[in-house]
């Protein structure tokens, strides 16, 4: 059965984009940290992170740092947290997390029933930002 992950690439989910290319998307969670929070995703379905060839492994890598930096741009935070659990969906996915304090991190402090306008803005500021990196 394909995760949840694999579904929203193929687009039978909705998703609030802010990057795809041929090997790798980005999207915001639905259930946020902060706002901007976003997930970084390999398209092929790998479970575990330790699965990923190096090639892939590095690609991730660069775009969540590209991502970061729009985070980080956009919205200011002291840092912006990475971290790789994956016990919630079996699809590697990497989370890009605006920061102010440690406590920022903590997972079951997320929003579930973010405003959606809110999360559009969101969407629309990295996206804002990566394409002034990019241009």
């Amino acid at each position: 059965m394909p995760s949840i992950f694999t579904r929203i690439i193929a687009g039978e989910l909705p998703a609030r984009w802010v990057w795809k290319d041929d090997r790798a998307v980005a999207f915001l969670t639905v259930e946020p940290l902060a706002y901007g929070h976003a997930l970084v995703v390999p398209r092929a379905e790998i479970e575990s992170w330790l699965d990923l060839d190096a090639a892939t492994a590095a690609h991730l890598h660069t775009v969540a740092q590209t991502v970061g930096k729009a985070i980080l741009r956009a919205f200011k935070p002291r840092r912006v947290g990475y971290t790789l659990i994956g016990l919630e969906v079996p699809h590697t996915h990497i989370h890009l997390v605006p920061l102010n304090k440690g406590s920022d991190l903590v997972f079951a402090n997320a929003m579930k029933s973010p405003d959606a306008t809110k999360m559009d803005e969101a969407a629309e500021a990295i996206r804002r930002e990566l394409r002034a990196v990019r241009a």
